[in-house]
């Protein structure tokens, strides 16, 4: 059994578990303030939320970097960033990748946005895309794929969870009026 709440989403006793299962995932609404971060690039710099102040973000957590899903995601923010930049959206990417591995996907696929590491997950865990998920029958504790939209004043416009790897940018396309 799941109990769900306006913010938060609790797991309850089950029998795929045995127990109470401890992780509760805080998640975020329209009009909260967006969780600041500083935290590293994929090209040894970093950057942080309050440097794009002003500006409107998509944040889209991700779990893996050069996974296929993760992949086919970043490839259609990629092929979609000049339309989404002049409707006057920034995208970066968040992953718990090291700099390094975030280098070299970009460089394979051609990313053309920042992707940002968030190697203890303490961001991910803010933003409630860290926490229990199902995949594939079970319970397991992972990055739960997400994407923010953020108002430049800093506040979410749109918290959008479990969202799917393929189609999910054109789908946001389409919800913020751009297609």
């Amino acid at each position: 059994m799941v109990i769900i709440t306006r913010r938060r989403v609790i797991a309850a006793p089950g029998r795929h578990t045995g127990g109470i299962v401890s992780a509760m995932t805080d998640r975020l609404s329209p009009g909260d303030p967006a969780p600041e971060f500083t935290l590293p690039t994929d090209s040894d710099g970093t950057i942080s939320l309050a440097d794009l102040r002003g500006r409107k973000v998509i944040l889209y957590a991700y779990p893996a970097a050069m996974t296929p899903g993760c992949t086919k995601q970043a490839c259609d923010f990629r092929d979609s960033l000049a339309s989404l930049q002049a409707a006057g959206y920034e995208v970066v990417g968040i992953s718990p990748d090291k700099p390094a591995k975030l280098a070299k996907f970009r460089d394979r696929d051609g990313i053309t946005f920042p992707l940002v590491a968030d190697t203890d997950k303490t961001v991910l865990t803010a933003y409630g895309a860290y926490g229990e998920k199902q995949m594939y029958g079970r319970t397991v504790t992972g990055v739960i794929r997400s994407t923010f939209v953020i108002d430049e004043d800093g506040k979410i416009e749109r918290a959008l969870y479990n969202v799917r790897a393929t189609g999910h940018v054109a789908k946001l396309r389409r919800d913020l009026g751009l297609d």
